[in-house]
């Protein structure tokens, strides 16, 4: 597969504020990019400039070649997106809201199946004013998806949505990436963007300072072991006389990022000590330690 999205040298400024500084990614086709970081570091900002929403200052965007800006639309004839809030006419029905996207673009046969992917039957019929938040956003998902687009941009998509909504959006988004669907999302949620997304962009103070496959990433802070003990101040002994650097979390021994050999020397001099070890638990870099890491680094950088 190609690529479907180009971000190349993105300069974007308001006033005197510089936002973006020369931000460059891509995004492939098929693929589920998560666009992460702090608040205020430029994450909406880029997404809008996506759009042609807004200006920039320097650098360009193409969608499969063609540009796109605030004065050039033609290639977001195939993008749908959720940016910030969704746009509901209040007494319009779901269903009728949902029709009037479709008819644009002659894909009214694609209401009845993202009304059921989405699990909005019970209550689409009923006017989009009488919605909660929940129901709100689910609405302006089902906006974005209606007409099979090939590129779909979500803004914390999953505000407002509950665990069992959270769960089949994300079902909903891997099924149609593996039809060749591209999503750019970004989100707070790191533990849901984790279990979703197959690349990660990680922006802080308007620059990318990390593009990765999130495979990569997970593995990027090596491994850690939580071991549980039967008397944590005689393991803390034993690992002190060995020399074995550790932390204590909830009462139970920890090695972060810990290199080989290492578990064996401290499992050797716990056993030698006479330490009941009770359960040993490997816990992989997740998304979230490898955010913060990166973030506090270019920070101090």
């Amino acid at each position: 597969m190609g690529t479907i999205l180009t971000v190349d040298h993105l300069d974007k400024a308001f006033g005197k504020k510089q936002v973006l500084h020369g931000v460059d990614f891509f995004v492939e086709e098929g693929r589920v990019v998560a666009l992460v970081g702090p608040n205020g570091a430029g994450k909406s900002t880029i997404m809008k400039a996506v759009l042609g929403l807004i200006p920039v200052n320097g650098g360009g965007i193409d969608i499969k070649g063609q540009p796109v800006s605030i004065t050039s639309h033609q290639a977001l004839r195939n993008v749908g997106a959720l940016i910030e809030y969704p746009g509901i006419y209040p007494f319009l029905t779901g269903r009728q809201q949902l029709k009037l996207f479709a008819n644009k673009h002659g894909r009214e046969q694609n209401v009845k199946t993202i009304i059921t992917a989405m699990g909005m039957g019970k209550y689409i019929d009923r006017p989009a004013k009488t919605y909660s938040l929940g129901m709100k956003q689910k609405l302006g998902i089902a906006q974005a998806l209606v007409n099979d687009p090939k590129l779909v941009i979500l803004d914390e998509p999953m505000n407002g949505l509950d665990p069992q909504a959270v769960k089949d959006l994300r079902d909903l988004i891997r099924n149609l990436a593996a039809r060749g669907t591209s999503f750019l999302i970004s989100s707070h949620i790191l533990s849901e963007l984790e279990k979703l997304a197959d690349d990660v962009l990680i922006l802080n103070h308007g620059h990318i300072i990390k593009h990765s496959t999130m495979a990569a990433l997970e593995q990027q802070g090596g491994v850690g072991y939580r071991i549980e003990v039967a008397n944590i101040d005689q393991a803390k002994g034993a690992l002190a006389v060995a020399n074995q650097p550790y932390s204590v979390v909830q009462n139970a021994i920890m090695l972060t990022d810990a290199k080989e050999g290492e578990l064996n020397h401290a499992l050797y001099a716990l056993v030698n000590a006479g330490v009941a070890i009770i359960a040993i638990e490997q816990q992989a870099h997740d998304l979230e330690g490898a955010f913060l890491d990166m973030v506090h680094e270019d920070g101090e950088a």
